[in-house]
């Protein structure tokens, strides 16, 4: 049996304006997808203990279901299982990653079995490899959608500075809180919505973006001196420029104002938006009183730890 996890990522600033090839600062989190690998002759089956889903299982021989929704959820793993040939297989995928939530789920997935994968097969993949071809596959799966960092987050894990290029940084680890705001978001059509927008508004929205990226360079260096009350000040600002090119919800700045209300330095949506989560950077007194007044506001709120350990073998026999 073989077992891989990888972590999933929040976008501390940058969003939407990264595709247009501003930089954004991204850190890995310790919610993790785990992918566990065993030889089940004459089968290829994918189960999921928890993907924010109920327990579900699915033989890509046969294809048998025992979940409608399985075939969608599972298509990374399936995609990853394509590439490399692989067959007679039981595929246990295992994650604490909400999905659609813009907290890299997919991308921890396509990682994390890529690496069981490696081992298993003894494939030879370096790490830089299977960061490479986790982008690929993902990317394939989502039609040309898959961001990079997010790939190399659950690669890598740490601080990843992102435009035309992938810079690492090596930055102090953070407590944030993530709230969840329970509904899904479309990457591909956020993204659309505001590169539309910049056709139409070139003038007005070109400077946000240089905004934002000013934004990033700037919260690398207060990252970096551990300066909690200038990264507030940042996220909130970058906040307001997201919200501007439309990508905010109700929902989203509900928990937003909730969590500033409660005390947080600063509170910005992460991803892109439309739905999905937000992040809060909660006062020196502690986490507990954000997340409760997130969780007040009908949000799913977690602490977590940003900056951790990138794609590693669990428990191999």
């Amino acid at each position: 049996m073989t077992a891989a996890s990888a972590p999933g990522k929040i976008i501390l600033f940058g969003e939407h304006a990264v595709v247009s090839g501003i930089p954004a600062l991204g850190g890995a989190i310790d919610l993790r997808a785990k992918v566990t690998i065993d030889h089940l002759p004459g089968r290829t089956l994918i189960e999921a203990g928890d993907l924010m889903l109920k327990g579900f299982s699915i033989d890509l021989i046969s294809g048998q279901l025992t979940s409608a929704g399985a075939a969608n959820a599972t298509r990374y793993v399936s995609a990853v299982l394509k590439e490399f040939e692989a067959r007679d297989l039981r595929v246990k995928v295992e994650s604490d990653l909400p999905a659609a939530s813009g907290l890299g789920s997919s991308a921890a997935i396509v990682v994390a079995a890529t690496a069981a994968l490696n081992e298993h097969m003894n494939l030879g993949l370096s790490r830089k490899d299977i960061a490479s071809q986790a982008h690929r596959i993902e990317k394939a799966v989502q039609q040309g959608l898959g961001s990079p960092m997010d790939t190399a987050l659950a690669t890598f894990g740490g601080y990843l500075q992102v435009s035309s290029d992938i810079r690492p940084l090596d930055l102090p680890q953070l407590e944030m809180v993530v709230g969840c705001s329970g509904w899904a978001h479309d990457t591909r059509s956020e993204v659309e919505k505001v590169q539309s927008l910049l056709v139409r508004h070139a003038e007005i929205v070109g400077p946000i973006f240089q905004a934002i990226g000013a934004i990033s360079t700037k919260g690398v260096h207060l990252l970096r001196e551990l300066d909690l009350q200038g990264l507030g000040e940042l996220m909130n600002i970058n906040q307001g420029l997201l919200e501007a090119v439309g990508v905010g919800t109700r929902e989203l700045s509900e928990l937003v104002y909730a969590a500033r209300g409660a005390g947080a330095w600063g509170a910005k949506l992460t991803g892109a938006g439309g739905g999905g989560c937000m992040i809060a950077l909660p006062p020196p007194q502690g986490s507990s009183g954000v997340a409760m007044a997130m969780r007040q506001a009908k949000g799913r709120a977690f602490a977590v730890q940003t900056g951790c350990e990138g794609v590693r073998l669990e428990g191999c026999s």
